[in-house]
């Protein structure tokens, strides 16, 4: 069964997709290990309530990127993970971490592939649609084999309707579900006994 560690900073709705997919057999994985980079993160909470092992690594006042990076990766390595799953990860990642993990380090973006890199892409998307200048948008899942921002080799992407007469909050929900639907798809594939090692 291959193991999986979730970095995440956030409330963790993906990473909790991914631990019921896990706990139901969809994913033949386990997670078995959580990092965040905040004390705040609900991602924490979750992980402890399904018994996952949790490692909190907050950024140091005047730490350098890489220096963060190499003890970000020490915390992962811990975990001896067959996939380094980024869900919700709000940190650009140096080669001082990548490097540890060359091609299996899988990442969540709210958008298709080639567009809106970077944070905030899913109210990015919104505010464009409300210009007239966009009528969907999307999720992908994709490899991040190193620093380039939401650009690595794509493993996975659906594409979700803007729906102008709704709002932000009902178009972000979209993307949400069909994150957790395709991450899980995306997971299931990269873990299945058949998928080449």
């Amino acid at each position: 069964m291959k193991r999986i560690v979730v970095l995440a900073s956030g409330s963790g709705s993906n990473l909790q997709a991914v631990i019921d997919a896990c706990v139901a057999g969809t994913i033949d994985a386990e997670v078995v290990g959580v990092v965040s980079d905040r004390i705040d993160a609900y991602a924490l909470v979750r992980a402890d309530e399904a018994e996952i092992d949790t490692e909190l690594v907050s950024r140091l006042d005047g730490e350098e990127r890489s220096a963060y990076d190499t003890r970000l990766a020490g915390a992962v390595s811990a975990f001896e993970p067959d996939w380094v799953v980024l869900a919700g990860w709000m940190r650009l990642l140096t080669m001082s971490f990548l490097g540890h993990f060359p091609g299996t380090v899988v990442n969540l973006h709210p958008a298709l592939p080639g567009q809106l890199p970077g944070t905030r892409a899913i109210e990015r998307a919104w505010a464009e649609a409300v210009d007239g200048e966009r009528a969907e948008s999307g999720v992908m899942v994709h490899l991040v084999p190193d620093e380039g921002v939401d650009d690595g080799p794509v493993l996975g992407s659906r594409v979700v309707p803007i729906d102008r007469s709704g709002t932000l909050e009902t178009f972000a929900s979209a993307v949400h579900d069909t994150e957790h639907r395709l991450l899980v798809e995306v997971l299931a594939e990269l873990c299945s006994p058949s998928a080449a090692t």
